[in-house]
């Protein structure tokens, strides 16, 4: 169940650490612009799941293809595939010594070989975008965890990537920083970003998502539009979760 032409597809994807069986046969294909949020308890595969799409994860058996390729094994074709597929990570990764600014620009000058000045002026426009224009100049350890997120956000947006991955963006924010990050994600869903979300934000899964995915045991037990899945989940493993995670 997909809309429009196939961007991100994954065929009998399985995966084993040792004798743990993380993924189990998995097909999943995700359009360009779809906003598909993947949810279920934890140790369902989700974050793992997640990682396969740009290759932090090897896959055991079955094939991923990213805008009709194959992905790469390793070298430039996978630094190539990587800037193309924005990750943002639950520890915002930012690099401690290099400013704000710096860290937003530094991909693209490195990677991309934009000039200074054009990864400058984009960085600006990116930070203004999320918000945090006035803490360029800032650490990250001078920013609150909203913010450093946000910043991580315009870090994998200024590589202009096809399609953004999110891996539990906001479960290290305190709650009252949730709201930012998810506006801005909210946002980007708006303007036609291609987006793999793993989250426990059942508001955003809600509103933002084209498709609810919801991972038990290394398996895609359930694949629907937000409202079906919500109001009428099939399975009695998606009922269980949902009457839990949303009594809460």
């Amino acid at each position: 169940m997909t809309t429009g032409d196939p961007l991100i597809v994954l065929t009998a994807v399985n995966k084993w650490y040792g004798p743990l069986h993380v993924l189990r046969d998995v097909d999943l294909t995700i359009g360009r612009g779809e906003v598909v949020v993947v949810i279920g308890p934890s140790g369902s595969g989700k974050s793992t799941l997640c990682r396969t799409i740009n290759r932090l994860e090897t896959i055991s058996s079955g094939s991923i293809t990213f805008d009709g390729q194959p992905l790469p094994a390793e070298g430039r074709a996978l630094a190539r595939l990587r800037s193309e597929v924005g990750m943002v990570f639950q520890s915002f990764n930012l690099f401690a010594h290099k400013t704000i600014l710096e860290n937003v620009t530094l991909g693209p000058m490195k990677v991309r070989k934009e000039k200074p000045a054009a990864a400058r002026e984009q960085a600006l426009a990116l930070l203004d975008r999320v918000g945090i224009a006035n803490q360029a100049d800032k650490f990250p350890a001078q920013l609150s965890g909203g913010q450093q997120q946000r910043a991580a956000i315009a870090r994998a947006l200024a590589m202009k990537p096809k399609a953004m991955l999110f891996d539990e963006p906001t479960s290290a924010l305190d709650p009252e920083m949730v709201g930012e990050v998810l506006d801005v994600m909210t946002s980007l869903a708006r303007e036609g970003m291609t987006m793999v979300v793993v989250t426990h934000e059942m508001g955003f899964a809600r509103h933002a998502a084209n498709r609810v995915i919801f991972m038990a045991d290394g398996q895609l037990v359930e694949d629907a539009p937000p409202t079906e899945f919500f109001a009428n989940p099939r399975s009695e493993r998606a009922k269980d979760f949902l009457s839990k995670i949303l009594t809460h």
